[in-house]
């Protein structure tokens, strides 16, 4: 076997030589070297692309046997970012280039740092496709698992080291083609860092949230979220290095700083969204006026109202008990009593409690808050059982319609702003 290379790599170096005298005789004066370059040159691009294909071809067909994704995520993932091609490409130069001083051994030396420099050149810029597409391997993995807030790091990420990349590849280029020493350039570049960081600043913040939000898993593409500062709401549909879009309600689309997701307020609705509830939370303001103790007359007729006629009879009964062993017990302040406001509030709690479109599940919830200048707020906070945006506006709408005009069976008074005649 040794001995067959041996008679190879002789054959190759006597046609390289052959080669060397027959350019000679036909080229100008002193431009030998130019003719024997471009035919060095052709033959090395035609081999490279001779082992290309064959290994191309024998690679790709391997990966064919692993296509089931569910099966094999990670060789899928491979298969689909094409880093197989990558591979073909590297190993074909990688040959090509330690073939070439022993074929062309002897012939134009000048020629040969020019070549190597050539195909080292053509190897960095292969290294950097390769690691551009294991980031786009990445993705494809995590979007086969279904893992979109790491595809959202991804994403950043694949952005960042694309930008890093080309500047770190292009000083190695650089290196390569001019024979310079990599620390030189490096050195060079501490008398500009501040510069530096000043030009990718939000480059390096949109880096650091693209993180920050995978790791917290608090946002991803598609989820429903509200931007008080912007006064925007809608779902994401991108969130790239520098900038995140947004698909407002109306039908515009919003772009902001991706840092913002870092610095500024985020509400995140999407968990209501999938667990198609939507919370209602909306005050009733009443005329403190209009508050009193009730009487055993309208204690009685507010005994008809199905929903708290219990509650009365065991209250009234709770009541008249405590009383009788107190003094001056016809004083209606002295002891407890029930109030219209009181009552009230107990009734919208149970209507709320018997509504079949509320959440029995989650809080439900009538509360007074502190009083205002505009009276007595009353506030509903309970979650309704269908998130839609329309139909959450119907049940909130029936709900408030109904207990706006019950308050009228109770004596009380809705506080709204006059407007003069």
């Amino acid at each position: 076997m040794k001995d067959e290379i041996k008679d190879t790599k002789s054959f190759f170096q006597e046609l390289s030589e052959q080669l060397y005298i027959s350019i000679s005789k036909i080229a100008p004066t002193g431009l030998d070297w130019v003719l024997h370059i471009i035919v060095k040159l052709s033959l090395l691009v035609a081999f490279f692309l001779l082992l290309d294909f064959i290994f191309k071809i024998t690679i790709n067909y391997v990966f064919r046997f692993f296509r089931n994704e569910n099966r094999f995520p990670v060789l899928k993932s491979i298969y689909q970012s094409k880093i197989t091609n990558s591979v073909a490409h590297f190993t074909a130069l990688a040959i090509v280039g330690s073939m070439h001083e022993a074929i062309f051994v002897g012939a134009l030396k000048q020629t040969t740092i020019f070549i190597i420099r050539s195909v080292n050149l053509g190897l960095v810029m292969i290294l950097a496709g390769m690691l551009y597409r294991s980031l786009a391997a990445f993705r494809n993995y995590f979007t086969i698992q279904q893992d979109y807030y790491k595809v959202m790091a991804i994403n950043a990420i694949s952005e960042t080291v694309k930008i890093l990349g080309i500047f770190i590849f292009t000083i190695v280029s650089i290196c390569v083609v001019f024979g310079i020493k990599g620390t030189t350039i490096v050195g060079s570049l501490g008398a500009i860092t501040a510069v530096l960081v000043l030009v990718f600043r939000d480059t390096i913040l949109g880096f650091v949230t693209g993180i920050h939000v995978a790791t917290s898993k608090s946002l991803k593409v598609g989820d429903w979220i509200g931007i008080p500062k912007y006064s925007i709401e809608g779902n994401i549909l991108d969130i790239s290095l520098l900038t995140t879009k947004i698909a407002n309600f109306d039908k515009t689309i919003s772009s902001i700083p991706t840092y913002d997701l870092l610095t500024t307020e985020i509400k995140n609705l999407q968990v209501m969204s999938e667990s198609n509830t939507r919370r209602i939370k909306k005050s009733i303001f009443f005329n403190i006026n209009s508050f009193k103790f009730l009487n055993n007359e309208e204690i009685e007729r507010l005994k008809e109202i199905n929903l708290i006629s219990d509650y009365l009879n065991d209250k009234t009964s709770e009541i008249n008990q405590e009383k009788e062993s107190i003094s001056h017990k016809d004083k209606v302040i002295n002891g407890r009593q029930l109030t219209n406001v009181g009552v009230f509030r107990y009734y919208a709690q149970k209507y709320l409690e018997n509504d079949a479109e509320i959440d029995k599940e989650s809080t439900i919830m009538v509360r007074q808050l502190e009083i205002t200048t505009q009276g007595l707020p009353m506030e509903i906070y309970c979650f309704t059982n269908d998130s839609n945006w329309q139909r959450f506006e119907q049940i909130q709408a029936d709900i408030f319609d109904h207990l706006l005009v019950a308050s009228k069976e109770f004596d009380l008074q809705i506080m709204q702003i006059g407007f003069p005649k």
